[in-house]
């Protein structure tokens, strides 16, 4: 088989090489030529686990290519994707579709046979139908269908979740896309992967519908953690006591500084922008979105707090600024709103991730970067951890103590035990946990 990836964004890349592993030969178009000539000199443009590895085999194995143009793509392909981007729209919270409405303009004009056209690109309901509505305009006697199959990749293990995935969804009346889908997706029926075959509007809405309930779920178990606090109750007790029910779960149950990232924050937004305009609004996931955008904002204020609160003058170590590990993606990263409230309030911030700084400096100007994470808390008055990246886990807390001015610790990802941060001799601060000062400063 053959299809066209059009976009090679997250989940066109991810997309089209998982594709690629499966059998299938798969050209990844885009209109960026710099991204494009990348790609052929086997340089990978995001960073994802085992992305590097994936394309070059597919690559050196001639089931993937890449190109500027969308008719080489098209040529001979039972399928084109569309998986560009679809960010808020700027004023009102809805998602802008200008980029998936140009993508079906210009499948129209290359159409020269039977073709799926299919929408992994996140979009609001009746999207499928507006795509389909735009390519019969233009070509009234083209032979196509449109069909939705939306994406469920976490970023940082995407490729797991693209091969190993709890499930596929594929929205179209159409058993001919049907078909074309099902032969596609045929590596996975070998997994007992279930398939859900529905109508285009049901697919569309699914995807909102699971990250709507995930972000409802963080921002949950966001809550109990303040009302913990409060009350002297442990969170991670508390999570573990109801992620045991099976009708709950135990994902995403883990307190934080809020979520963020490519598809949350925008996902929420879309939702309830759509539900409103319907007029039928979604009162809990409004309130999700208020809440998550008050509570990053908040995260500053612990830091602050754990350093007598006050900051002018001070330097503050930061360890990650993405909005969760094994990615470089900042797009609504916690970061962008605790260090410039920390810089505001006259610190200042000198910082490490792994992997997201190339991309952070150009949305956190005055930072300064270190080359590690004991580069950043060299001279700091206190720690913060935004990010739980692995490498944070087990930092050599003598030498982390010697490098700080004062061993104060604030853990907004709760990756240590309170009371191993005691004996260590740490002020340490937590979310939803008792904070214990330290044993000895």
């Amino acid at each position: 088989m053959r299809i066209a990836m059009i976009g090679t964004g997250y989940v066109g890349l991810v997309s089209g090489a998982c594709f690629s592993e499966f059998g299938v030969h798969v050209c990844c178009v885009d209109k960026d030529a710099g991204k494009i000539e990348r790609l052929k000199r086997g340089e990978i443009p995001i960073y994802e686990p085992g992305l590097d590895d994936l394309v070059a085999r597919n690559v050196v194995a001639g089931r993937l290519s890449f190109t500027l143009d969308l008719k080489e793509a098209m040529a001979g392909a039972d399928a084109v994707f569309i998986a560009v981007g679809t960010p808020s729209r700027r004023g009102d919270g809805h998602a802008d579709l200008s980029y998936v409405y140009a993508a079906a303009e210009e499948i129209a004009a290359a159409l020269d046979h039977y073709t799926v056209v299919v929408n992994k690109s996140t979009v609001p309901v009746g999207t499928g139908r507006e795509v389909e509505a735009i390519i019969r305009r233009a070509r009234p006697d083209a032979d196509f269908d449109v069909a939705s199959n939306p994406e469920f990749l976490r970023e940082g293990s995407a490729i797991g979740d693209f091969m190993r995935p709890d499930r596929v969804v594929i929205g179209t009346t159409s058993e001919r896309a049907a078909d074309v889908m099902r032969r596609l997706y045929r590596p996975l029926y070998l997994i007992e992967t279930p398939i859900v075959l529905t109508s285009l509007e049901t697919a569309e809405l699914t995807k909102y519908a699971a990250n709507t309930f995930l972000a409802a779920k963080i921002t949950f178990i966001n809550e109990i953690a303040d009302l913990c606090e409060k009350v002297g109750a442990d969170v991670h007790d508390v999570a573990r006591g109801i992620g045991l029910d099976g009708r709950i779960g135990k994902k995403f149950l883990h307190p934080g500084p809020g979520y963020g990232g490519s598809c949350f924050p925008k996902d929420t937004l879309a939702l309830v922008r759509t539900a409103q305009q319907v007029g039928s609004p979604l009162r809990i996931i409004e309130t999700v979105v208020a809440i998550n955008d008050e509570r990053k904002k908040r995260m500053a204020e612990r830091i602050i707090a754990a350093c007598g609160g006050e900051v002018k003058g001070k330097t503050i170590g930061v360890l990650g600024v993405t909005f969760k590990p094994n990615t470089d993606d900042m797009r609504d990263a916690p970061a962008l709103d605790i260090v410039p409230a920390l810089q505001a309030a006259g610190a200042t911030v000198r910082a490490f991730d792994p992997a997201g700084m190339h991309e952070a400096e150009k949305l956190l100007p005055g930072v300064d970067w270190a080359t590690d994470a004991y580069g950043a808390l060299d001279g700091a008055d206190c720690m913060a951890i935004l990010t739980e990246w692995n490498e944070f886990r087990a930092l050599d807390l003598k030498r982390v103590k010697t490098l700080l001015k004062r061993p104060v610790m604030v853990d907004l990802r709760n990756i240590y035990n309170p009371e191993d941060m005691a004996r260590a001799g740490f002020t340490y601060s937590s979310i939803g946990r008792s904070s214990h000062p330290a044993a000895a400063v």
